[in-house]
């Protein structure tokens, strides 16, 4: 308890006035170590001494009636600082959740890196498993779950169907901007005399190609006439994939549009061989006929079928996630809802048939990074022109 100073006079006497001083600690204290005389002439202690009155200074307040507080002793009150006119609000203690999050926060940042993590943990948010990008396009709500991934993403994934003087085949794309700009893969277009793309709300629209890069089997095409109102596919960095990532694969296998499927990552940077040959391409996914797998080489092997004299090599992201005749031009998601690679080649046995082939677990994409740094080139009419 504090009070300000009053000069000799000021003081109210009686038994209702408390003296402002109280000895909390005898070596601090700012009068010599000895009795005084009592200021309030009804008080009366067993322990103490008085002087005169007139022994005390005048210009001085009357000092505390009490002898020093004796070592071990408890003091009924600490003045461990000047008394101010007007007495400071208190300081309040911080309490509940928020001083312990500011603890915490601080302790993780002190140690490096941590803050983030604390910050999660102590809200109560929820963790990613990925590491490519920052950006969510996933609700908070559904965050790290395939159901939030494919309900974000889905609208961004189309159907294609490409017609050919050897007849017709089916992919998938994924839509990039809202003018109806479409990235897929260059063999589900390749030699096409005529494109349709079915949205994920089941309309259809004609589009054109743009664009064509057969050494990395990449295309754009354009939707005529697009609708207003497309939603546009957030591109990741796929330099930030790890082995044992999570991902979702969306794409229109045996034409079943807007098929989901999910694995992990198995692998970086997979040397994956391709067809450039237009024939070849356009056996892909014909529909009713052969095995319709895409062929390709990997570590000097040939798989799902003769890959032809004119190939091209790129580096691939390796999935267990299920891939199949119609997936090829469709989309590698991560956990947040951000395209990491368009998927491009499947493994199947050699001797399989239209009636047993079937997904193993060994699929490959075309990294994100490298669709980003192709698509000026596309847009100008890709490397083909």
């Amino acid at each position: 308890m504090t009070e300000s100073f009053r000069r000799s006079g000021e003081y109210p006497q009686g038994d209702q006035h408390q003296s402002a001083y109280t000895q909390g600690d005898a070596q601090q204290s700012a009068y010599p170590q000895q009795p005084y005389a009592s200021a309030h002439p009804a008080s009366s202690s067993s322990d103490s001494s008085t002087f005169s009155g007139s022994s005390v200074n005048p210009e001085w307040p009357p000092p505390p009636a009490y002898e020093p507080v004796q070592q071990g002793a408890v003091p009924t009150a600490l003045l461990t600082e000047p008394v101010s006119p007007a007495p400071a609000a208190p300081r309040k203690r911080a309490k509940g959740p928020l001083a312990l999050l500011a603890a915490v926060a601080i302790a993780a940042a002190a140690v490096g890196g941590g803050t983030a993590y604390a910050f999660q943990e102590l809200t109560g948010s929820d963790t990613v498993a990925s590491s490519s990008t920052s950006t969510s396009v996933v609700p908070t709500s559904e965050k790290g779950t395939v159901a939030g991934v494919a309900k974000a993403v889905s609208p961004s994934i189309v159907e294609i169907s490409a017609t050919s003087n050897a007849g017709q085949s089916t992919g998938s794309g994924v839509i990039i901007t809202s003018g109806g700009e479409i990235i897929t893969n260059n063999h589900v277009v390749s030699g096409a005399s005529e494109i349709k793309v079915q949205l994920s709300n089941g309309k259809s629209y004609t589009a054109k190609v743009v664009g064509t890069d057969s050494k990395k089997d990449l295309a754009l095409i354009k939707l005529e006439n697009a609708p207003s109102g497309l939603t546009v596919a957030t591109l990741g960095d796929s330099a930030g994939v790890k082995v044992g990532d999570q991902v979702v694969a969306i794409g229109s296998p045996e034409g079943l549009t807007g098929t989901v499927t999910s694995g992990i990552v198995s692998a970086l940077n997979r040397d994956v061989t391709v067809s450039t040959d237009e024939s070849q391409g356009q056996q892909q996914q014909q529909q009713g006929g052969g095995s319709g797998q895409w062929p390709f080489e990997f570590g000097g092997q040939e798989f799902n079928g003769d890959t032809g004299s004119s190939t091209t090599t790129y580096k691939a992201l390796q999935t267990d996630a299920s891939l199949n005749p119609g997936n090829s031009g469709g989309a590698l998601i991560d956990m947040n809802g951000n395209i990491i690679g368009i998927n491009s080649a499947m493994y199947s046995a050699a001797d399989a048939t239209s009636s047993s082939a079937g997904s193993v677990g060994l699929g490959f994409a075309i990294p994100i990074n490298t669709v980003k740094a192709d698509l000026d080139t596309l847009r100008a009419g890709g490397s083909d022109s």
